[in-house]
């Protein structure tokens, strides 16, 4: 670069990204501008001025209350997912003393409606139910060659749950009058090598259930139902 070169760019103003560059590389200059520190005004959301360290408690007291709030969320999922883990572990010792299948769905009917937070639970077993559990209005038998199950093949050939919404014809075939009122699944998929049933857990809240929340708890879920539903 010629010497008039640098003289001219030495002559232009700095840009708002070089003068922020420079105090970032020279975070003491304002001990020695305490006059100049002073003095600087910055624009306030109300319209009048505030002096710079007025501004940087304000940008500090917002850091805090965002920490403070993300703070708040994690606990409160913390507290969720210890109590959804009270709640599974609970439901594994009401299997584990059940000594025949004909239990261990009524002790399923029991626990979903007594300890989790589901509008309407449904248990479709493919092939024979057996168990007497004729009188067991939440489960149903369905031969695996069932047409309605064609839309979750998908699902069952991964064997991991799925939450969220699902087709008014699916949502028909497996809830049949009460289909209206539900307002999103988690679809859980009982695999004993083959795929055993389906599991399906309906809220009228279109929330409860959605695509990005985790499924690890509804996974063991599944797992424990397969293994329970194995005795005679």
């Amino acid at each position: 670069m010629s010497t008039s070169t640098a003289a001219v760019r030495n002559a232009l103003p700095l840009t708002a990204e070089e003068i922020a560059a420079w105090l970032a590389a020279n975070p003491d200059f304002f001990q020695h501008q305490s006059e100049l520190l002073a003095s600087l005004r910055l624009p306030h959301a109300s319209g009048s001025a505030v002096s710079l360290i007025e501004r940087q408690i304000e940008v500090l007291r917002e850091k805090i209350h965002a920490s403070e709030s993300r703070l708040t969320e994690l606990v409160s999922i913390a507290r969720a997912n210890e109590q959804l883990a009270t709640t599974i572990h609970q439901f594994t010792r009401r299997l584990m003393r059940a000594p025949t299948r004909r239990v261990v769905l009524k002790e399923m009917e029991a626990a979903f409606r007594e300890s989790f937070d589901v509008s309407q639970t449904v248990l479709l077993l493919f092939g024979h139910v057996g168990a007497n559990a004729d009188d067991l209005r939440f489960v149903r038998e369905v031969s695996a060659s069932d047409p309605n199950l064609a839309g979750f093949e998908t699902l069952l050939s991964s064997g991991r749950p799925r939450c969220g919404q699902i087709r008014d014809t699916q949502r028909d075939f497996i809830f049949g009058a009460d289909s209206n009122g539900i307002g999103s699944v988690a679809l859980v998929p009982l695999m004993n090598g083959a795929p055993l049933g389906l599991l399906i857990l309906g809220s009228h809240n279109r929330e409860r259930f959605h695509p990005g929340m985790s499924t690890d708890f509804l996974a063991h879920l599944g797992e424990l139902i397969a293994d329970a539903l194995a005795r005679d």
